[in-house]
């Protein structure tokens, strides 16, 4: 698989990255042996990128990932870990505020423990406190990289503002954002900060949850404890208007001899070099579905297709109650 450097002059990892974070929280319970099995299966097929969070499933993504990569390399695998500011298992006390930087050692100590290794290729906070300075958030962790415990520092859903001061502290190699077909916010400010400061994109979403996959179903049933029940842009007005949109890149897709997932996919990968897609698969044949989109090279017009074919304005919900942007400062 093709290989895209993080940050500026940083490490190469596979066009295409993995998510994990399905496998243990969020949509449903996934079968173990299944995600293990993914997990092995896109190391095998090339891909280096595997990426985690402490608070999936209360520690279990770790652990997960732990007992996949058992045996294997450890340059062989560059592992992203979001910590969410709290210890897991979870034994704070209600209303307990955690998050503070003096506890994000702690936080890494039980990381590395979980997935059984002696430093994390990056490391990011999933969201930034707004009480707190991002200056010493970015100041603690700078202190891991110096010890040998992380080696590059990532942000996570935050603004230009908290960017710009972030990496003024400490070079920032990547941003996690979501960014879809359906998901482009980030183009108008944040996108073009990110390559002004020669920071990464570490998109995520990129199906828009399974939306464009073009394998969802207006009928589809989802689990109880499956989070797109409650998500704007699942619900039945918005649904049926978001897959009529999908059903203009199937006929492209078709056109093409290829799926919707690899189209989709193939649109990130061609909005830039400093841009590597997260791919959510929990079981073996959505991986290999997805590695088709690397071998897809969009021509202009087919790009123009398919911009045409989901024009932003038309996606339907949000994915959030609350807007994402909200969020960013």
């Amino acid at each position: 698989m093709k290989k895209r450097a993080i940050g500026q002059n940083g490490p190469l990892v596979s066009e295409i990255g993995l998510g994990c974070m399905g496998m243990s929280w969020l949509y449903g319970n996934a079968d173990r042996n299944e995600s293990i099995a993914t997990i092995q299966t896109a190391l095998e097929k090339g891909i280096t990128l595997f990426d985690t969070g402490d608070f999936y499933g209360d520690g279990h993504n770790e652990v997960l990932i732990r007992d996949a990569l058992k045996g294997i390399r450890r340059d062989k695998a560059f592992i992203s870990v979001k910590f969410d500011g709290q210890p897991h298992p979870v034994s704070k006390k209600d209303g307990e505020v955690m998050n503070r930087p003096q506890t994000i050692k702690n936080f890494l100590t039980d990381t590395l423990q979980r997935i059984g290794v002696e430093y994390i290729d990056l490391y990011q906070p999933a969201r930034v406190d707004r009480n707190i300075p991002i200056e010493e958030i970015i100041g603690e962790m700078a202190e891991l990289v110096k010890a040998g415990y992380v080696r590059h520092i990532g942000l996570s859903e935050v603004g230009v503002d908290t960017i710009r001061r972030a990496h003024a502290v400490h070079p920032i190699s990547w941003l996690q954002m979501e960014y879809s077909l359906f998901n482009r916010g980030i183009e108008l400010n944040i996108l073009p900060t990110l390559r002004k400061l020669g920071i990464s994109l570490s998109a995520y979403g990129v199906l828009s949850r399974g939306l464009l996959s073009g394998k969802w179903s207006k009928d589809r049933v989802l689990c109880s404890d499956d989070k797109r029940n409650k998500a704007p842009r699942f619900s039945s007005d918005n649904l049926e208007k978001n897959l009529s949109l999908v059903e203009g890149l199937h006929e492209i897709a078709k056109e093409m001899h290829v799926s919707v997932s690899q189209l989709a996919i193939a649109w990130v990968l061609s909005r830039g070099e400093d841009i590597i897609p997260l791919v959510g698969a929990r079981k073996r044949t959505q991986i290999m579905d997805s590695l088709g989109a690397s071998n897809l090279n969009l021509s202009i017009e087919e790009l123009s297709r398919i911009e045409k074919a989901v024009p932003p304005e038309q996606v339907a919900g949000e994915y959030y109650a609350v807007p994402r942007e909200k969020w960013f400062f």
